[in-house]
């Protein structure tokens, strides 16, 4: 259509799947090889020596033997053969289409597309969302801090009260309830003891957790500030009658995107929404029933074991018996330089990943066949609740916050992916903590890594939070819950989006007038920032009684009256910008750098801005004196920079091509853009992380999205970056069922694969 988005029909299943392989292929062949090559281990082979690091840590981890894995079980299925239509569409386009420029630029071709690489842009998805060693990070912390600072400058539970659910929204069977009651009475006072405690002490064992490797290993999660928002408003609030989905997901920006819009009908489906290249199916989106999205829980999906190991390095300790490393040999070819030879090694529970004499284990939940790629393909063809309900059943990772609704008017949120229930000595356990691998500690019954599992240890589908036809609910990477009947993780985000959500949608539930899709794209563009509510008044009073130069006087002047919007043509939000990054440091670099933790270990805005003012950090400089020695480095910051407005800072710049630096033609211009690591509208300029794509939906009835950039790859293609100013601008085009409501160019694939 219009927009470069391809509507693909067809009378079997398998001959659509063929052409979206092709399409994908056509538009986005370099990003989907730069994937899998990244996951695999095979980047080194065509850039060189720069990221030898990084392939090392992904042979290590095991990502492609995991997506084998998966490939067997789906590989039984009907969505199988799906998946390998699609491999043969891909390579149909590779064979008969022109190479993307990338190719050229780098000299070399890609190799046939497997399913198996379809089945690796799941596990990509998933590391990306809950692939964290926040517990490391923890172990490192408590070790240098002591359990009690620690709990104070990471709190395992931040003081709000706008968690997504409020307790009062879950409906079960009573079957349900039954099993629910349950599992509240095995709720004892050994977890939350132990919940409470953390036992960092004595689960880390006597040896404290390598600060170097926990930073390493670190260096391979998300980018700071991945994250997602979304919200459902029931039909009897809306001004069609008929429920309303808003979704925005914030993942990595890039040229091209990360995301990829299609369109497929088949006799089984009509559907078009966003996926992700190299996955068929689409991931968020709405089919002529129902719609569909998904934000990140922040559960906690990954465990760190220690072991005893003998002194040839050979064997471990597990459960009193010495058993041998399962090791294999793999090179990793290096472009230039010389090639490497990396020995994995796995125990009992995952991987093993060594660096410079340290090691730690690792148990992932994407380590092990999952039954995604099926819960997405049917909910594509889901023909209501019923469907949907039974596909997210399947949904085994990642972790996320699934924000449904239908044309029957049924809504529902449901926390999906596999919980594991740890236990120590009998005890229900957190996982934000180092296991004691060699005595079992903190084991998830039924898991098998890089095998097929049973899932008994997990927890019941009926057990993980959900809300059964909410009227409102709103999502943001916040608590789940208050008393969750089971441990679910700590990594959630701080509210400050959460909050801003849940006020102006109540306010706008609550009003005289019903709400339309325009309400929800406005609020999609909001961006009131809710660290300033908390800090600009305390920061113009302490410069208010301080000696400070005229340029200080009048910056403290300029926040006083600013609105607390995070505008680009604001200057109010360019000072409080550099204000709180100056802020962050002065309040916990001296103490951090006491015990030799880098910026990597600060806590977060919402600690930041909560600390009390006798706290220990304050005891060189007054929380007062800090803040006005903030602003006075900010404004040296902004003046010679020479910015003018937030704009000029926080730009598209940071939006760049993976191979934009050798080839800045590739990466998109440079505008002014809104928005913060706070605030709805999300932008983390320092990140390149925020709306990564954003789209409203009354399911049935009309649909609108945006992406940022082009949903086309190809440099050449108009479509490259027509829809960047729109995404700036949150100016959605229609995402329309109808291919005859938007005008485009038709091509009908002819062959024996179709």
């Amino acid at each position: 259509d219009d927009s470069g988005v391809p509507h693909v029909e067809a009378d079997d299943e398998a001959a659509a799947y063929f052409a979206v392989g092709y399409l994908q292929a056509f538009h986005r062949l370099f990003s989907m090889d730069l994937q899998r090559r990244v996951m695999r281990g095979r980047l080194s082979e065509v850039v060189g020596e720069a990221t030898v690091e990084s392939d090392e840590f992904n042979v290590a981890m095991g990502f492609a033997a995991a997506a084998e894995a998966t490939w067997d079980l789906v590989s039984e299925t009907a969505t199988g053969s799906l998946v390998e239509a699609y491999a043969e569409g891909v390579n149909a386009a590779i064979e008969a289409e022109t190479l993307p420029i990338e190719f050229e630029l780098l000299g070399y071709e890609p190799e046939p597309w497997t399913p198996t690489d379809s089945m690796l842009m799941e596990k990509q998805i998933s590391w990306t969302l809950t692939g964290s060693f926040a517990g490391l990070r923890r172990a490192v912390v408590a070790d240098r801090f002591g359990e009690d600072r620690a709990a104070t400058l990471f709190p395992r539970r931040l003081d709000h009260d706008v968690p997504i659910l409020d307790g009062d929204e879950t409906r079960l069977g009573d079957g349900a309830r039954s099993s629910v009651d349950g599992a509240r009475s095995r709720f004892d006072d050994g977890y939350r003891r132990r919940h409470a405690e953390g036992a960092a002490s004595s689960a880390t064992g006597d040896e404290p957790v390598d600060p170097d490797l926990a930073r390493w290993l670190s260096g391979f999660e998300s980018p700071t500030g991945v994250g997602s928002n979304s919200w459902v408003v029931a039909g009897e609030h809306t001004a069609s009658g008929t429920p309303t989905v808003a979704y925005d997901p914030h993942l990595s920006l890039m040229a091209p995107p990360l995301w990829y819009e299609q369109r497929v009908e088949t006799p089984e489906r009509s559907v078009r929404g966003a996926t992700f290249p190299g996955v068929p199916f689409v991931i968020a989106g709405a089919n002529d029933r129902a719609t569909w999205s998904f934000t990140n829980v922040g559960a906690d999906v990954l465990d760190c074991y220690r072991y005893e190991v003998d002194e040839a390095g050979e064997r471990y300790r597990y459960e009193g018996e010495w058993r041998a490393f399962e090791t294999e040999r793999r090179e990793i070819p290096v472009s230039g330089g010389e090639d490497r030879t990396l020995e994995t090694r796995r125990t009992v529970h995952g991987p093993l990943i060594e660096r410079e004499g340290r090691r730690v284990g690792v148990a992932w939940t994407g380590h092990t066949a999952t039954r995604t790629t099926l819960a997405i393909d049917e909910l594509g063809r889901a023909d209501g609740f019923e469907d949907a309900l039974a596909a997210t059943r399947k949904f085994d990772l990642p972790t996320q916050n699934l924000v449904y609704a239908d044309a029957d008017g049924r809504t529902m949120y449901y926390a999906t992916g596999q919980l594991p229930i740890r236990r120590v000595d009998g005890d229900v356990v957190a996982g934000d903590r180092v296991f004691d691998g060699s005595a079992g500690e903190g084991e998830w019954e039924g898991f098998e890594p890089f095998g097929r599992s049973s899932w008994a240890g997990f927890v019941p589908f009926e057990e993980k939070p959900h809300a059964i036809d909410p009227d409102a609910l709103s999502t943001a990477n916040q608590r789940v819950i208050d008393d969750p009947i089971h441990y679910v993780g700590a990594d959630y985000s701080a509210p400050y989006r959460g909050a801003r959500i849940a006020e102006r949608l109540d306010a706008g539930v609550a009003g005289d007038d019903p709400t339309d899709p325009a309400f929800h794209r406005e609020l999609q563009r909001d961006v009131r920032d809710g660290r300033a509510d908390q800090l600009v008044p305390d920061l113009v009073a302490a410069a208010e009684t301080a000696d400070v130069s005229a340029g200080v006087r009048e910056a403290a002047a300029t926040l006083d009256a600013w609105d607390r919007r995070m505008a680009a043509d604001s200057r109010g939000a360019l000072l409080f910008d550099r204000w709180i990054a100056r802020f962050r440091e002065r309040v916990f670099a001296p103490a951090f750098d006491d015990v030799d933790l880098d910026e990597t270990y600060y806590p977060n805005d919402w600690v930041l801005a909560t600390l009390p003012a006798d706290d220990p950090v304050f005891d060189d400089r007054s929380r007062d004196e800090a803040m006005v020695a903030a602003l006075e480095a900010a404004v040296d910051e902004v003046d010679e920079a020479g910015w003018e407005t937030y704009g000029d800072r926080n730009s598209t710049a940071a939006i760049t091509h993976p191979l934009g630096g050798e080839a800045p033609f590739l990466n998109y211009e440079e505008l002014p853009a809104d928005g913060s690591p706070a605030t709805v509208l999300n932008y983390r300029v320092d990140d390149a992380v925020g709306s990564s794509w954003r789209m409203v939906v009354r399911p049935g009835e009309d649909a609108t999205a945006v992406i940022p950039g082009g949903n086309s790859g190809d440099y050449f293609s108009e479509h490259y970056d027509d829809q960047l100013r729109e995404w700036l601008a949150n100016d959605q085009k229609p995402m329309s069922l109808d291919p005859d409501s938007e005008a485009g160019e038709t091509v009908a694939f002819r062959g024996e694969s179709s």
